[in-house]
């Protein structure tokens, strides 16, 4: 106890202080605390400046394993890419499509998740965890550094196991080396290959299959409505329509037949229309059809302007001119769309013949 005056000048008592009592100007008990907390958690187990051999040899097959189901989803990988992919003609329909994308995206996963399962296992218990203290020093590496750089790679390379555990080395190597072929798989092409299937559309054989039954061509049918598309119904010039071949989507690859036979109408005035030489009775009556897919990178070639009778691609604005053989006038593209010739069967718009050249961009087989 300690006596103190308080305002009246009595002595009152005062107790001695406590450790929530302290004199101002006198650095606070806190600071003797730490605010962060000391990491005292003991290291994995197989961690350390020495392994459990037991335990190592234990960790080395599980990791040799990991290494193996990599390799096996690799492999997968790669047969199925080369023996089933391209089966039947090659990945086309939508079906066919989410097949190869669950194979090959999920044997690739396999084998990265797999490899990297197997090295992290390596890191945790195989190698050990002694604490490393790195020096800051000039970029400039001098002599010593190298000869200690050198030294602490082999030892590196010494305590990571990969020197005296060949199982793990032999492994990983198997395991690594069908990722590196992979890349080889697949610049191989982009795809596979289109071969012919390019260069004739629907329009071909169903012209074929109209001429053998007696009839000049197959009928133009309004996409959306599949409605035969007679002359009378598409009398007012500037107009333009998307049609497709009759009987387009009870074929076998109907989604692919139809993407490319697509195709636009147009009706050009007569008196602005001036048909290519050796097309002068491809149209009727100014009505013409193009193919509407760009010959820049295959984008809807759709937009048309009924004043400059411009057809617009919005991709990378290609133009070609409705009225004379949609010729490029303007864009990227380096080849006019492709003319489809047409003739008039009972009122009925009909197409004669396929288009004369490939739709579409050009590909390699294209010559």
């Amino acid at each position: 106890m300690s006596e103190n005056k308080g305002p009246g000048g009595t002595p009152e008592p005062q107790e001695e202080r406590g450790t929530h009592d302290r004199v101002i100007g006198t650095p606070s008990p806190a600071a003797d605390k730490q605010l962060l907390a000391v990491d005292e958690d003991p290291a994995p187990a197989g961690a350390g400046a020495q392994l459990d051999e037991k335990e190592a040899k234990r960790a080395e097959r599980i990791v040799a394993l990991f290494f193996l189901l990599a390799f096996a989803g690799s492999v997968a990988f790669i047969a199925y890419y080369i023996g089933w992919s391209g089966r039947d003609g090659g990945m086309h329909g939508i079906f066919r499509a989410r097949e190869s994308n669950f194979w090959l995206g999920g044997t690739m996963a396999l084998s990265f998740l797999a490899l990297a399962v197997g090295v992290t296992i390596w890191v945790r218990r195989l190698m050990t965890s002694a604490p490393i203290v790195q020096e800051r020093h000039e970029l400039v590496s001098d002599p010593e550094a190298r000869a200690a750089f050198t030294r602490d790679f082999l030892e590196g390379a010494e305590d990571s196991g990969i020197t005296k555990r060949p199982l793990l080395r032999r492994t990983l190597l198997l395991a690594a080396a069908p990722l590196g072929l992979a890349p080889l798989v697949l610049l191989r092409d982009l795809g596979p290959l289109p071969e012919k299937r390019l260069r004739h559309t629907f329009w071909g054989e169903a012209v074929k299959k109209a001429q053998a039954e007696g009839k000049k061509g197959v009928r133009l049918v309004v996409d959306g409505t599949n409605k035969p598309l007679k002359v009378s119904d598409f009398a007012t010039p500037g107009g333009m329509i998307t049609v497709l071949p009759e009987g387009v989507e009870e074929s076998h690859h109907a989604l692919n037949e139809i993407a490319k036979s697509v195709t636009i109408l147009i009706n050009v005035p007569a008196d602005q229309f001036k048909p290519a030489k050796g097309r002068e009775n491809w149209h009727v009556n100014g009505i013409v059809a193009y193919s509407k897919i760009c010959t820049h990178v295959g984008c809807p070639a759709a937009l048309y302007e009924q004043t400059t009778h411009h057809i617009l691609c919005p991709c990378h604005q290609s133009t070609f001119d409705a009225t004379d053989a949609a010729k490029v006038v303007f864009g990227p593209a380096a080849r006019a769309l492709p003319q489809l010739p047409l003739a008039v069967e009972n009122g009925y718009l009909v197409a004669t013949a396929d288009f004369p050249e490939p739709i579409g961009p050009s590909f390699w087989e294209r010559g």
